[in-house]
C-alpha cells in the first residue's frame, strides 16, 4: 500500500545516490481536488529543513502545475539559504511557478517524460472579468503575455499607429478588463522577468542565454500549455542532468507512490464517492511536504458527503449534494 513509510525508504535511496538530503514538495492535481504553490508552505519546509541541515547539498523532488509566483520565490530562497548547491529532480512535471523554482536550482535533474513549462503568470482577481453565463462571483484568470500579445498585435501586426486609435483600442481592452486589474497585469509582467533573470544566475549562465531562456519562457513559447522536455530545455540553456538508471528506477517508484497516495488518476466526484449511499465519509489528502529526516506534512481536505433534497414542490423532488468540510489544511500525518 502507498504511503509515507513507503516514499521515507526511497527517500533514503536518492539521498545515498546523490550524496545530498531529500525534501519533496508536491502539489495534487486530482480532478476536483487540485493544489498550487501557495505561500503559507514556507513555515512548513523550515521545520523540514531545520532537521536536515547543516548540508552540503539539497535534493528538491518536486511535482505541481504551479502556482503564486511570489510564494515559488520565496520558497526558492529559503532552501538555498539552507545549502551550498540546491539541485531540483523532476520525475514527471514542474510547471508555471514550479518552473520558476527549477531556475533558482544549480541543476535540473529530469527524467524522460518530465516537462517544465512557460512562466507566464495568470493573475486572479476578484475584479477579474466575469465568465460569460457563469457565476457572477466567478472571474476568468487573465494572462500576463495574453494582453501584452493583444497589444502587440494591434501596434505590430495591424500597423495601428494613430493616437485616437490606439487610444480606443486600450478603452476598449480596459472596459472588458478593469483598470487596476491591467496595471497589476504589467507590474507582474516585468516582475516575473526580473525574478527569473535573478534566479538563473546560480546556473553560471551567460547574459545573453539568460535573455533567451526568460524570454522563450516568459512569452515566445506561444501558450502557457506548452509542455518543455529535457532535450528542449537542455537546448535553452539550462543546466539539465538526465537522472542515472537506478536513480530512474528510484523516481519511477516515487511517482507511482504518489500517484496513489493521492488519487491522483481518479477524480474527486461526489457521486462516485457516495456509491448510490446516502452519505459518505471521506479523507483526501491533496498535496505533500515530505523528508525523511522530518516525516510527512500533508494538505488534507476531510469531511462529509451527502445526498440532500432540495426544498420546493418539485416532482420528482430535486436531489442535491452536500460537502460538509470538517478539516482543510496541512496536517503533520508522519
Amino acid at each position: 500500500m502507498a504511503g509515507y513509510a513507503e516514499r521515507k525508504a526511497l527517500y533514503e535511496q536518492i539521498e545515498v545516490a546523490r550524496e545530498s538530503r531529500v525534501v519533496a514538495y508536491v502539489t495534487g492535481d486530482r480532478p476536483g481536488a487540485e493544489t498550487r504553490v501557495s505561500p503559507e508552505i514556507v513555515d512548513l519546509f523550515v521545520d523540514h529543513l531545520d532537521a536536515i541541515w547543516p548540508t552540503k547539498r539539497i535534493s528538491l523532488i518536486l511535482y505541481t502545475n504551479g502556482g503564486d509566483t511570489a510564494a515559488a520565490w520565496r520558497l526558492i530562497n529559503l532552501i538555498r539559504t539552507f545549502c551550498d548547491e540546491l539541485e531540483v529532480i523532476v520525475p514527471s512535471k514542474a510547471l508555471s511557478a514550479g518552473t520558476l523554482i527549477c531556475l533558482g536550482a544549480n541543476k535540473i535533474v529530469m527524467t524522460k517524460q518530465a516537462t517544465l513549462g512557460p512562466i507566464d503568470p495568470s493573475l486572479n482577481s476578484p475584479l477579474g472579468p466575469i465568465v460569460p453565463g457563469g457565476n457572477p462571483n466567478h472571474r476568468a484568470p487573465v494572462s500576463v503575455e495574453a494582453v501584452q500579445g493583444y497589444l502587440d498585435v494591434a501596434i505590430n501586426e495591424l500597423k495601428i499607429t494613430d493616437d485616437e486609435a490606439l487610444a480606443g483600442i486600450w478603452t476598449n481592452l480596459s472596459e472588458k478588463i478593469h483598470p487596476l486589474v491591467l496595471g497589476q497585469i504589467f507590474r507582474t509582467r516585468q516582475q516575473i522577468r526580473t525574478l527569473a533573470r535573478k534566479l538563473l544566475e546560480f546556473q553560471k549562465t551567460e547574459s545573453e542565454i539568460i535573455d533567451r531562456i526568460v524570454s522563450f519562457l516568459c512569452s515566445e513559447s506561444g501558450s502557457h500549455d506548452h509542455t518543455i522536455n529535457r532535450r528542449e530545455a537542455r537546448g535553452l540553456g539550462l543546466a539539465i542532468e538526465n537522472p542515472s538508471t537506478e536513480l530512474y528506477d528510484i523516481l519511477r517508484a516515487l511517482q507511482q507512490d504518489i500517484v496513489e497516495s493521492l488519487s491522483l488518476r481518479t477524480p474527486f466526484n461526489p457521486d462516485t464517492l457516495l456509491a448510490g449511499q446516502q452519505q459518505a465519509n471521506y479523507v483526501a489528502p491533496r498535496a505533500l511536504i515530505e523528508s525523511a529526516a522530518y516525516g510527512s506534512h500533508q494538505f488534507v481536505s476531510e469531511g462529509t458527503m451527502s445526498q440532500i433534497q432540495a426544498p420546493g414542490p418539485a416532482v420528482p423532488p430535486q436531489i442535491g449534494i452536500q460537502d460538509m468540510r470538517r478539516f482543510e489544511g496541512w496536517r503533520k500525518e508522519a
